[in-house]
This record gives structure tokens, sequence and C-alpha cells, in this order.
């Protein structure tokens, strides 16, 4: 451990492998749909926007969170900016819960990202459909939201072992 503490390099790279997971996301668009699953899908931008600026924002900058989601836009053909919005409503969310929590749980904490994920999907499905005229597939929405809340409860665990190992340390 003496060595990553004295590896800057390796250690640069480590502070900054959540916001290259965030751009490899948008940049793919990942979902489960390469492996032909008609309505496997989920949000992996959201959950780890959510996760890391609940956590220690200083990793994430609000910056690089809105060009993101510019960049998410322009991947999948939709209006420029909205992805940005609904990113920075997450932001704000998560932000909201950090300040109010007094002691981090994350039972709390997965409810609480049903909740905004929720929201901020049928805020954007809603301008899609109401503003953009795009039409809306409900049931896919209700399967994303879903699995992109059951996997939060995943991520959560592999997100906090890195955080704790290498990036929670290194700040001493």
């Amino acid at each position: 451990m003496t060595e990553l503490r004295q590896n800057s390099i390796l250690r640069s790279f480590l502070k900054i492998l959540p916001i290259f997971l965030l751009y490899l996301a948008v940049f793919n668009e990942f979902d489960a749909n390469y492996m032909n699953l008609k309505y496997l899908s989920f949000n992996f931008a959201y959950i780890l926007i959510f996760f890391w600026t609940l956590k220690k924002i200083d990793y994430f900058g609000y910056g690089l969170i809105f060009i993101a989601g510019v960049i998410n836009d322009v991947v999948t053909g939709m209006p420029l900016g909205l992805s940005s919005f609904c990113y920075m409503l997450l932001c704000a969310a998560s932000s909201y819960l950090r300040s109010i929590t007094i002691k981090p749980n994350l039972i709390k904490d997965w409810f609480f990202f049903l909740v905004t994920i929720s929201t901020v999907n049928s805020i954007y499905f809603m301008i899609l459909s109401l503003i953009f005229l795009i039409e809306i597939d409900y049931v896919f929405l209700l399967i994303n939201n879903f699995f992109t809340f059951l996997l939060f409860f995943f991520f959560y665990f592999i997100f906090n072992f890195y955080f704790e190992k290498f990036m929670a340390r290194s700040d001493v």
C-alpha cells in the first residue's frame, strides 16, 4: 500500500477512474441490448453520478458531468442538453441527500435513488414526449428504472470498496 501512495501516476489514475468510467458509459451508451435481451436495460451513468456525487463530489466535477450529458445526447441523438439537465438533477438530489444525512445508510440511499431516478426519468420522458413529440415506450421506462435500481445496490458495494481501498486513504 505504501507503493501506491508513492506512485503518483497510479494514484492520479485511480482518482480519475470513476470519471473515465462515466465517459466510457456515455460514449458507449451501454445497455444489455448487445446481448439480444429485449427489455434488459439500465442506466450505468445514473448509478455512477449518484454514487460519486453522494460519496465525494471532489472526484466528480459538475462541469465534467454536464459535458458527459452533452456527449450522451450527441451519441444517442437526443435534444442537446437534455441529458445534462437530468444529470444535474441527479447531482442536486444526491447533494441534498448528502447535506441532510448524518450517518449514511445503504438502504435509505438505495430507496432515495429509486425516487430520484424515477423522477428524473419521468421528467426526461415528459420533455421528450410533450415538447419534442418523441414516442415513449413506458414498459422500457419501467424496466430501465427497475434494473437501474437493483444494480445500484450491487455497484454500491463495488464503488464503496474502491473508494475506501484507493481513494479515501490517498487523501490522508
